[in-house]
């Protein structure tokens, strides 16, 4: 296939990255859903498309910061996915889907054994089945920390979607210019869930944080410093980040892996791109210099062109990736 070319008129690194929440519209696609239930008694919310009695290629999903089934990129892959053949399932994160979670933790990037729980069950029902996993932003770098993890060969193929791979320069970068609305948002969602925590379970004992004082959370490093840190036993923020950003975890990989990135995505800098040296030979690392974080459209405007999920199709299906 042919290099991604934005479209005319979306070329800024912003738009490309807004775009399709604004503008797309709901493929209203038609779910089985499971609910899957953790080791821990926690469960996640499993959505399955284009099921069918053979289900020999199944494509696990990882949506992204506050994703859900929703979200126009699932959306938009499950229905590319099933029209050549695959049965897709998009495995939610802790209460990201339509029912809270059980327990007073919930998910970050780096939680990958939710993700494995769930990798086996997959597998272990479904024997005769190629499986791929396909990771978006955040669910991207848990997927690449998880291959990291992993010695046994659960999974044929991987995608990773703009993986916050440094997840310290990504919290920086968040904080700064016009990127800063990002935070907001996406902080307005987390803050929002973490209230609703304190009617159910005794937060302030947990994190030693009155609810009163959850919106002085303003940032990524206040929020996960308050609670994503130490409700899932890390030191501070620092600690999550450092143990957490997947940069680190690819060289490890045993799985053929696609990582696709853009130079000017707005969630992060340039310096989280890995060097050759950094990754294993089983991880290809392909490079754009537009398109945003998940963003990646072409065609015009007003008729256009999704690119993640040709070159999704493309990878699985073994055709040439490169331009």
């Amino acid at each position: 296939m042919t290099e991604f070319k934005p479209a005319f008129g979306l070329e800024n690194k912003h738009i490309q990255t807004v775009y399709s929440t604004f503008f797309s519209k709901s493929l209203n696609l038609t779910h089985k859903i499971e609910k899957f239930t953790l080791l821990d008694g926690d469960f996640v919310e499993c959505y399955w498309y284009n099921t069918n009695k053979q289900n020999s290629k199944i494509v696990i999903l990882f949506h992204g910061l506050a994703g859900s089934y929703q979200s126009p990129y699932i959306q938009r892959v499950m229905k590319a996915l099933s029209l050549n053949g695959y049965t897709s399932v998009l495995m939610h994160f802790r209460g990201c889907a339509t029912k809270e979670n059980l327990l007073a933790r919930s998910y970050h990037s780096g939680e990958t054994k939710d993700a494995l729980e769930f990798i086996k069950y997959v597998k272990k029902t479904h024997p005769n089945a190629n499986i791929y996993t396909i990771g978006y932003s955040l669910g991207a770098n848990m997927l690449l920390k998880l291959l990291g993890e992993i010695k046994e060969p659960l999974i044929d193929k991987a995608i990773a979607i703009s993986p916050p791979m440094s997840l310290d320069i990504c919290a920086n970068q968040m904080d700064k210019g016009f990127s800063k609305i990002y935070q907001k948002r996406l902080l307005k969602d987390l803050i929002l869930a973490l209230e609703k925590k304190y009617d159910k379970f005794d937060m302030q004992s947990l994190i030693n944080l009155k609810k009163e004082d959850i919106k002085k959370l303003d940032t990524f490093w206040k929020f996960d410093d308050a609670y994503t840190a130490p409700i899932h036993g890390f030191t501070s923020a620092q600690d999550y980040y450092t143990k957490c950003s997947s940069r680190q975890f690819l060289k490890h990989i045993k799985i053929p892996t696609l990582i696709i990135h853009s130079k000017d995505d707005p969630f992060m800098t340039t310096e989280v791109i890995p060097s050759k040296d950094e990754l294993s030979k089983n991880v290809e690392l392909h490079l754009l210099e537009k398109g945003g974080h998940v963003g990646f459209i072409g065609g015009t405007f007003f008729k256009p062109e999704y690119y993640l999920e040709k070159k999704i199709l493309n990878y699985l299906l073994d055709k040439k990736v490169s331009s």
